[in-house]
């Protein structure tokens, strides 16, 4: 079967300043620049039968469902909640309050319309790109193995599965690396790759806006490609329980520098990738979406395990879930992985007795936030979340919005595989996706109480209800029939208290944009400018900062003479803003160069806007050797 394929990349980054991260929770994680800035990646998908499918790859901590309804009413006609995958790369070093659940809201002060409107506009931006661009193309899959680049982060839960299921592990991490490639006139023009890691790599004190290991994967193969234009994304999968901190403790392993630990994870993604080549697809696309209130699912005894019927509950995070990922970021002081005694004894002496319903589904679980009860007043969390299958010739993503353990990956995997006739290699779970719900674990994991499990905020059965709700997508797909859209959740308009006081001066004396210093050591080069706030225009699509290169024979140095050779997307800057005293701030630009810098003459720039428009500063330039 012949395909059509189109790429597209936007920018969606959001605020830069005093914006809480989302991802760790921490109140002081507030945004004081950009590392790295933040974009999404579409691949529009058609089949000879004119079947679409349009993927899009978010480098964002999370996906909301606001962002989802917003950016469906943007699409051509064709493309619909069920053929559209909008999924988050997971980092947890990008701006939060985009959601209309109040949870992800709680570190930015409420709602942020700058940040929710530059998602929503990037993420159009990129599809209606890559629908304009679809043209005829091949399509090759390939799977290969990665080891060194995650490390199972709860290995007490994972022991408890049977033996069958971690043998199908036996380094206790999924290593499978699955790659798309879509191929124009025998040359690579775009590439999805999916691996299970955590976008951790980056710990909750930095503040600088970081697309982490996963983002620089994808700007490595993308400024390294021999082919112009090049889209290629690292998307998730079920990376649930598996963290990029080889040694266990955030931002260690294998070195004890996050930055050069994110830089070396997400090499080793883009090199293991990039070995792939892979067969050339045959097939349909095809799609199924269903809505699943995860509150209330009876679940067949042929998907519990023990042969009963059994039912989920009304979403409530344990105690072991404010303990936080140890590997990757310590939660909050006073609860830890596992059991903790007083929010275990008032729940097991108290709570569970008077409800056997909530005990069967919610047991051993310290119950501590009951969000089912809160949603009653104000929604916290979402309760009724998308269960889509996507099929791509032999490929099949299930898209879940979840971070789904390994072998509750694996158990959903092989659920459809059985249905359809399929390997379990072929069969991938895209966590992430549409929306978020918090963690997916088997029962047995479950039982443990470490992090994933009492954030598996459904309780222990939620993965079989997940597996029959899949199994119905699969079943459908099959038979060439329609699946029940269920009810989605009903978004009620986010609380807006966020408001940005004040307005910018310059420092006495001084003018917007004036150097205030400059400086060398070694291959750093630093420039402090007089600034205003960021968040005045949030350049999406642009820069704050430019490295710029004196063109050979440029005479006088005029505007006309300088190139840009790095921005503040690229890895080797940084952005960093900070306020002053008063309304004054500054900006620090900083431009680590790159071995590979051609000698020359080079300045540093800073963009900056105020209330009455934008405005510009530069330093003297500089020399750079050959080395």
């Amino acid at each position: 079967m012949s395909y059509l394929a189109g790429r597209g990349i936007a920018d969606i980054t959001g605020e830069a300043a005093g914006c809480g991260m989302l991802g760790y929770g921490k109140a002081e994680q507030q945004s004081t620049g950009i590392h790295t800035r933040l974009h999404a990646r579409a691949f529009a998908l058609c089949d000879g039968e004119g079947r679409r499918i349009l993927l899009v790859v978010c480098e964002l901590p999370l996906m909301s469902a606001g962002v989802v309804r917003d950016v469906l009413r943007r699409l051509p006609d064709g493309y619909t909640e069920s053929n559209v995958m909008i999924t988050a790369t997971h980092t947890h070093c990008g701006p939060g309050g985009y959601f209309h659940h109040e949870l992800y809201n709680s570190n930015t002060g409420g709602f942020r319309e700058q940040t929710y409107r530059a998602i929503v506009d990037g993420i159009v931006e990129a599809a209606r790109a890559a629908h304009a661009d679809l043209a005829p193309a091949v399509l090759r899959l390939a799977h290969g193995e990665l080891l060194g680049a995650s490390v199972n982060r709860s290995r007490r839960a994972f022991d408890r599965n049977p033996a069958a299921d971690r043998a199908h592990f036996p380094h206790a991490v999924d290593p499978q690396t699955t790659v798309l490639r879509i191929e124009r006139e025998g040359r690579l023009a775009g590439a999805v790759n999916w691996f299970a890691t955590h976008n951790t790599t980056m710990t909750n004190t930095n503040t600088l806006i970081s697309a982490d290991n996963k983002g620089y994967a994808a700007s490595c193969w993308e400024r390294h490609a021999k082919s112009a234009g090049l889209v290629t994304a690292f998307a998730q999968t079920n990376a649930g329980d598996m963290s990029p901190n080889l040694l266990l403790r955030p931002g260690s392993g294998p070195t004890e520098d996050e930055f050069e630990n994110t830089r070396i994870i997400g090499s080793r993604q883009y090199e293991a990738a990039l070995a792939l080549d892979g067969d050339e697809l045959t097939g349909r696309l095809d799609a199924r979406l269903t809505h699943v209130d995860l509150s209330k699912v009876t679940v067949r005894p042929e998907f519990t395990g023990d042969g009963r019927t059994h039912r989920t509950s009304g979403p409530v995070a344990g105690a072991s879930a404010f303990a936080g990922a140890w590997a990757d970021g310590p939660g909050f002081k006073g609860f830890r992985p596992g059991r903790n005694l007083l929010w275990d004894t008032l729940s097991q002496q108290v709570i569970y007795p008077l409800a056997p319903g909530l005990r069967d589904a919610q047991s051993p679980k310290g119950l501590c936030l009951p969000a089912g009860l809160v949603n009653r007043l104000r929604p916290v969390i979402q309760e009724r979340i998308p269960v889509q299958l996507l099929r791509i010739g032999p490929l099949y993503l299930i898209g879940l919005p979840a971070e789904v353990t390994i072998v509750a990956g694996l158990r959903l995997r092989r659920t459809v595989a059985d249905i359809v006739g399929a390997d379990p290699a072929q069969v991938l779970v895209a966590g992430y996706s549409n929306a978020y719900a918090h963690y997916v674990t088997t029962p047995e994991e479950y039982d443990a109480q470490e992090y994933e499990g009492g954030s598996t905020l459904f309780g222990r059965w939620e993965l079989p209800a997940l597996c029959q709700s899949t199994a119905g997508l699969a079943e459908a797909m099959r038979d060439g029939v329609p699946a029940g859209r269920g009810t989605p959740e009903r978004l009620r308009p986010p609380r807006r208290r966020h408001r940005r006081q004040g307005s910018d001066s310059p420092h006495p004396g001084r003018d917007f944009g004036d150097v205030l210093s400059f400086g060398r050591d070694g291959s750093v080069v630093t420039a402090r400018f007089v600034a205003a706030h960021p968040g005045n225009d949030l350049r999406r699509g642009g820069t704050y900062l430019a490295v710029e290169r004196l063109c050979a024979g440029g005479g006088d140095g005029g505007e006309g003479d300088w190139i840009r050779t790095a921005d503040d997307g690229d890895w080797s800057t940084t952005f960093r803003w900070a306020a002053a005293g008063g309304s004054a701030s500054t900006v620090t630009v900083t431009w680590d160069v790159p071995a590979d810098t051609a000698p020359g003459s080079y300045r540093l720039r800073y963009f900056g806007d105020t209330t009455s428009g934008p405005f510009t500063g530069a330093t003297g330039p500089f020399e750079v050797p050959g080395r």
